[in-house]
């Protein structure tokens, strides 16, 4: 059953002067591992977290760093969630989440489908 469906579109150069001005903002919204990928990755990694808020509902108090989008053995985009993350998808009882990126021509976007 599909718990909720979330999509976001974050436009890469100005992505990148945002963390050019607010250079914190890489710690706060990545973790260690995302924080080594080149810009398109990372505005398609911060589209899938945005996407995961919003296939969860939203909820106050999502911290970016309980959700780390890594690759599966294949090379496809998964995402391994923990924290503040893991409870909001227990509350709701999310067993899966799927999620798609693209990045091309200056734009960044990601899919994210939660299901139970």
């Amino acid at each position: 059953m599909i718990i909720g469906v979330g999509i976001d579109v974050v436009d890469i150069p100005r992505f990148g002067a945002t963390l050019e001005r607010t250079p914190r903002l890489l710690d706060r919204l990545f973790t260690a591992e995302e924080r080594t990928l080149r810009l398109p990755s990372l505005a398609a990694r911060f589209a899938a977290k945005e996407a995961l808020a919003k296939s969860l509902g939203g909820p106050v108090g999502l911290s970016w760093q309980d959700a780390n989008v890594v690759k599966d053995e294949w090379g496809r985009p998964e995402f391994v969630i923990r924290g503040s993350v893991q409870a909001r998808a227990d509350e709701l009882g999310v067993t899966t989440i799927h999620v798609s990126l693209s990045h091309d021509a200056g734009i960044a976007s990601a899919m994210v489908v939660a299901e139970g």
